[in-house]
């Protein structure tokens, strides 16, 4: 395998050396990230290996180390923009740590396991599921064959795969004692992937804030996660004879789609007539022209967590499951109307915190 390097046909790590005059173990050393040499020969080496044409080959040497350093990423959909960002963060966050990111799409509306045979072609050493969900049966074989799974943004009822989330059903439930404060009499919810942890957890916690106010009737349609099931969803429970005064959209993809079918369509003005929070806390929901109240995701922390627990089974081949559960906070604009107190100023940004501490 010629230490685990590619380059030009003809070109060997021996020649490299030669050229370099220093040993073929100084070459293998100055392409292996973490590797002792001096500084000195660390410059001769790749002066001549670029005077040469000699480039590193990853996978050439992942067959002598056994360690790919690729992590795989399973998403099931990229239209949310959340999941864009949490590409873009896991990129700089495994690249900090010498891994690259593989991307494979999964399937939104059930589990990952047809994707689990591309991933082992990869001899990938870790995976992160994210938007998309793990079977029991598949757990298993990745514990089975020592390589570490994270679920982002996901749970399992089952503790034997790691997950990073945040606490969506106390999400769900501030969300509720907001628009309580706000003055509304009829909640709506517009719910995500039923069976989904992340749409559970948030739909429970939403109704159960309701319910400790005394209020136990709930209008509910699914989107599920998508535009154009969000605009159905919404039209469907806007053209309702008892139209709800506030409604809490599982994220904030579809919270965009229920505000323009609300706007353009059925001419209502936001929030004098209609209160709307979504969740997530990214894209658009940021923009003056939507400035949607949200429940937001600590995506860099969330990242930073599953990054950490990779790296830690990764070095020291233990996959126990470990969970860590992050906070979030409701980020206040401009689509709900307003409770009188509990509001603070935080980091440039409103955000609700009745019980501030």
């Amino acid at each position: 395998m010629d230490g685990g390097v590619n380059k030009k046909p003809g070109v060997t790590s021996s020649q490299v050396a030669e050229h370099a005059g220093v040993s073929q173990s100084a070459v293998s050393r100055t392409f292996t990230p973490g590797a002792s040499i001096s500084s000195k020969t660390r410059q001769k080496v790749l002066a001549s290996a670029k005077e040469l044409g000699y480039r590193p080959n990853a996978i050439a040497r992942s067959l002598i180390t056994n360690r790919s350093r690729i992590i795989a990423v399973v998403m099931a959909y990229l239209e949310n923009l959340f999941y864009p960002d949490v590409l873009e963060e896991l990129g700089r966050a495994l690249a900090a740590e010498n891994y690259h990111l593989l991307l494979f799409t999964g399937f939104m509306d059930r589990d990952s396991d047809p994707v689990f045979d591309q991933l082992m072609q990869y001899r990938v050493d870790g995976i992160i599921l994210a938007s998309t969900s793990l079977s029991s049966e598949l757990s298993e074989e990745c514990a089975t064959a020592g390589i570490p799974v994270v679920l982002f943004n996901r749970t399992t009822e089952r503790d034997a795969v790691s997950s990073v989330t945040t606490r969506n059903r106390e999400g769900g439930k501030r969300i509720a004692d907001f628009l309580v404060a706000g003055g509304h009499k009829s909640f709506g919810y517009i719910a995500g992937l039923e069976n989904s942890s992340t749409n559970r957890d948030r739909q429970q916690g939403f109704i159960e804030g309701l319910a400790a106010h005394g209020i136990t009737d709930v209008a509910i349609e699914t989107g599920n996660y998508s535009r154009i099931d969000a605009e159905t969803a919404a039209r469907k429970m806007l053209s309702r004879p008892d139209r709800p005064e506030a409604l809490f959209v599982a994220n904030d993809h579809m919270a965009v789609a229920v505000m323009d079918v609300a706007r353009y369509e059925f001419g209502l003005n936001i929030p004098q007539d209609l209160s709307l929070v979504g969740y997530d806390d990214v894209g658009p929901a940021r923009w003056t022209s939507y400035g949607i109240t949200s429940m937001s995701q600590p995506l860099k922390r969330m990242v930073e967590a599953t990054v950490d627990i990779l790296m830690d089974q990764i070095a020291s081949g233990d996959i126990e499951a470990e969970h860590r559960i992050l906070n979030g906070d409701l980020v206040v604009r401009t689509s709900a109307r307003l409770p009188s107190s509990g509001i603070v100023e935080r980091d440039g940004q409103q955000i609700y915190r009745p019980r501030e501490s």
